[in-house]
């Protein structure tokens, strides 16, 4: 590739929106913008630069080799987001002594992270995020899930497309202590464990070790996740144990809310984020093609580990990447919507005035509108508009202004109907 083309393209991992790109886009935050309102979450944002040293005490030193990392002018070491949950348990903690708890809240944000590519996986992504901070209960789980859902719903997706695999990390937590492995070795086994098919069983068992975990152990922690249901894993554990309690709970209160068809239990899903503690959960396509179209899970310790007291919360992070994927695959992403509802043009100058005037009307009544800048041919002003997307075109020459009449015609249908000029131009 050139140096000139190098130049004319966004920078490796990042995205340019052209105008049907960005009507997906705009698509996209419609729908999370509704689905969230509908659930009674309320919105906020917040600066895209954070503190280094919030993300590495959430996440630990190396956090540093996967984002975006820099020092300002005054030498202080920021970076760009890579995710939104740190943000929300600093602006929680910041101010949690005037809030109302449990809270509920949404945002849309950009986020970037400095790591390979695949498909689905960009440099930088938006994301939808929702989260419930305050309450223990496992109705925070179907409600975010809800609201998911009830997004997917208005992109046209269902049960045919995708299904939500969920487990617990509080059950596994249960079941590898039922090994007799020590519960300060719970968290690095989830991590390993999350990288299951991602590194050979042999670079896993090695992790393992380190934590000393034995071999034995290792073959038993395998074992676990061959567990194909509830009922399996419930058999090795007792019938009154919290953990079964809540996932038994979650199902129920799902169905509910009517998304118990969409679960799938698979104790595989672990989630690799450190700060997960209970039931964790990921959307996939029916299909196998794609990588999570959404997830999240369960935090007890999000905001004590910023400052502020221990709080249970619920997130779930939606990304555009994979679901645009998606869409496209299975042929709904829709004609681009960024187009206007009218097109209007003109044969001459002298019906430039009477087609800016009747753009105007129509915009007051709330109508898109695209006036033309300049007189076209009829041809050409046909030609140009049929590609627009818009749903009907008005065209004005001489003999329209003499008559006093404006031809309004369907693009789609080609159909055509009259109205009085002074109609919308007064």
């Amino acid at each position: 590739m050139s140096d000139e083309s190098t130049m004319l393209a966004p920078p490796r991992g990042m995205r340019d929106f052209y105008p049907p790109e960005m009507a997906l886009r705009r698509r996209l935050f419609d729908v999370w913008h509704a689905a969230a309102r509908r659930a009674g979450f309320e919105e906020y944002d917040a600066c895209v630069v954070e503190s280094l040293d919030l993300l590495k005490r959430k996440a630990g030193e190396e956090i540093v080799d996967q984002i975006y990392a820099f020092q300002d002018k005054s030498e202080r070491w920021l970076a760009l987001r890579p995710e939104m949950t740190p943000t929300l348990a600093r602006m929680l903690a910041a101010r949690e002594g005037s809030l109302t708890f449990p809270v509920k809240w949404y945002t849309i944000a950009q986020c970037f992270r400095y790591e390979r590519m695949t498909r689905g996986r960009k440099r930088e992504h938006y994301q939808w995020n929702l989260d419930i901070v305050g309450t223990d209960a496992v109705a925070a789980e179907a409600q975010v899930l809800g609201a998911a859902v009830n997004a997917m719903d208005a992109l046209g997706l269902d049960a045919r497309h995708y299904a939500v695999r969920f487990s617990s990390r509080a059950l596994l937590g249960d079941l590898l202590a039922s090994l007799g492995i020590a519960p300060a070795h719970h968290a690095p086994a989830f991590l390993a464990l999350d990288k299951r098919g991602k590194i050979d069983d042999a670079a896993i068992e090695r992790l393992l070790a380190a934590e000393g975990v034995d071999r034995d152990c290792t073959r038993r922690i395998f074992d676990l996740l061959s567990l194909d249901s509830l009922d399996a894993a419930a058999a090795r554990l007792s019938a009154d144990a919290p953990s079964l309690a809540g996932v038994r709970r979650f199902l129920e209160v799902a169905a509910a809310q009517g998304i118990g068809e969409l679960l799938r239990f698979d104790l595989s899903v672990i989630r690799g984020l450190s700060y997960y503690t209970g039931i964790v959960f990921e959307a996939f396509d029916t299909a196998g093609k794609l990588r999570a179209i959404f997830g999240g899970g369960r935090y007890d310790r999000l905001l004590a580990d910023v400052g502020g007291k221990p709080r249970s919360g619920v997130g779930l992070g939606f990304g555009d990447v994979v679901v645009a994927e998606l869409l496209t695959d299975l042929a709904l992403a829709g004609q681009a919507a960024g187009g206007a509802d009218i097109e209007v043009g003109f044969m001459e100058p002298a019906q430039e005035l009477p087609a800016i005037r009747a753009g105007a009307a129509w915009r007051r009544e709330g109508k898109r509108v695209s006036v033309a800048c300049h007189p076209e041919k009829a041809k050409v002003f046909f030609g140009r508009v049929s590609k627009s997307g818009a749903a009907e075109a008005v065209y004005i020459g001489p003999d329209d202004v003499a008559a006093g009449l404006l031809r309004v015609k369907n693009l789609a249908t080609r159909e055509q109907r009259d109205i009085p000029l002074r109609s919308v131009s007064d």
